[in-house]
């Protein structure tokens, strides 16, 4: 088997966490076709535990210890050398050696990299054959806080939204592919990036659909009688937390003031301050960390994502879907799912029509959306079938990504 050096700025398990899912299954999939050389960073201690598993799919690894509050500290000399934060956050010469060292005794031909802050560290080894996992544009994600933060935020967001879009559009005119995780994704960086339109494409993410069945029993964790409205998702992140303050200040109130019985459930790991305090309000549980998810998704009354900023595609409605779970979500929480509202999950925008909606689902539960999801989820969201376009391009050095 041929070599090749995976570039990855969170350790690629587990599978179950955010943007971890993507990696873990990328991962895996390139370990059936290569002696994998894995350079990561580790931000959370709870990782460490996970390395063997993953070491077990690796040729050989090195794992690098990230400390988020240092290295945010770190990054902010980035504000007077013009460059962006994000690389400065993601900059180790411990790593950066290592992975020099693997290249020349290894002599690496091919390289992949998850996430543009690794690709720093591809920038030397311009004869590989090299490939971009952007996931998302980040550079687009800075762009959207910046808008709805105040300054100094705003200041700060802004810098690093136009540092790193002009570092995105650098790597993705020196690298042979630069792959997005949807089609309107890959379409947005086309309008940032027209030098390297046709070298851009995209790949959908996809769902263990054996791991997320509707199929498997779970004991239910919430109060009995409990009409549970659940949000999951990592609840350090911002939209995750704008999302849930935006849904408990505005949209459950009226709910329960029509179904005394509803409750929003907060599952998510690290949950901030600031969604700690929803607690307070009437009807919100927060959970923290849970061992596992899916009881709390498969035995909710519904399941929403009320996304007023995305990226990419949303995991937590595709897990939803699949377990055969009706989802109300917002446009953003739309973007790059393949699902028709209405048929296979709920679309609803304002705090009125996510009111509206969530009261008519709870009036009248529709168990055929539920079941048209699962089904549309098996048909476009397996993950070997949408993970192969990577290795050809990764053999075939096709310019195009399209």
């Amino acid at each position: 088997m041929d070599n090749l050096l995976l570039l990855v700025h969170r350790i690629p398990y587990p599978p179950n966490k955010g943007d971890k899912i993507r990696s873990y299954h990328l991962l895996k999939h390139l370990a059936q076709h290569y002696r994998v050389h894995l350079a990561t960073f580790v931000d959370d201690d709870d990782d460490w535990q996970h390395l063997p598993t993953v070491q077990a799919l690796c040729a050989s690894a090195h794992f690098a210890r990230l400390n988020p509050k240092l290295a945010r500290v770190r990054s902010l000399g980035a504000l007077f050398a013009n460059r962006s934060l994000s690389l400065d956050y993601y900059r180790d010469a411990e790593l950066k050696d290592w992975v020099a060292q693997t290249v020349a005794q290894q002599q690496i031909d091919r390289v992949l990299v998850f996430s543009s802050a690794m690709a720093q560290y591809a920038e030397p080894y311009r004869a590989a054959r090299r490939v971009v996992d952007f996931v998302d544009v980040d550079s687009d994600k800075w762009r959207q806080y910046a808008e709805k933060k105040r300054w100094p935020m705003s200041a700060l967001y802004a810098h690093e939204a136009r540092q790193l879009l002009a570092y995105e559009r650098k790597v993705a005119a020196s690298t042979d592919a630069s792959l997005f995780v949807s089609a309107p994704e890959a379409d947005l960086f086309r309008k940032l990036a027209p030098e390297s339109a046709a070298r851009i494409g995209h790949f959908n993410n996809g769902v263990d659909t054996v791991y997320f069945s509707p199929e498997r029993t779970y004991d239910n964790p919430y109060p009995a009688g409990a009409l549970a409205l659940a949000f999951t998702g990592a609840m350090d992140y911002w939209p995750n937390i704008d999302a849930v303050t935006w849904f408990a200040e505005h949209v459950l109130p009226a709910v329960r003031a029509r179904h005394p019985a509803a409750v929003f459930v907060i599952v998510g790991a690290r949950p901030a301050p600031e969604v700690q305090a929803l607690a307070a309000l009437p009807g919100v549980i927060v959970t923290g960390t849970v061992p596992d998810v899916r009881p709390y998704v498969a035995h909710a009354a519904l399941c929403v994502a009320p996304l007023r900023i995305a990226r990419g595609i949303q995991n937590k409605v595709l897990e939803a879907m699949s377990m055969a779970r009706t989802v109300v979500l917002s446009p953003q929480a739309l973007e790059g799912i393949d699902a028709v509202p209405g048929e296979e999950l709920l679309l609803a925008d304002e705090a009125p029509q996510t009111i509206a909606a969530i009261g008519a689902a709870l009036d009248a539960p529709r168990a055929a959306i539920g079941a048209a999801a699962r089904a549309k989820v098996e048909h476009l969201y397996g993950w070997a079938s949408n993970l192969a376009p990577v290795v050809n391009l990764l053999e075939t050095g096709v310019r195009s990504a399209a």
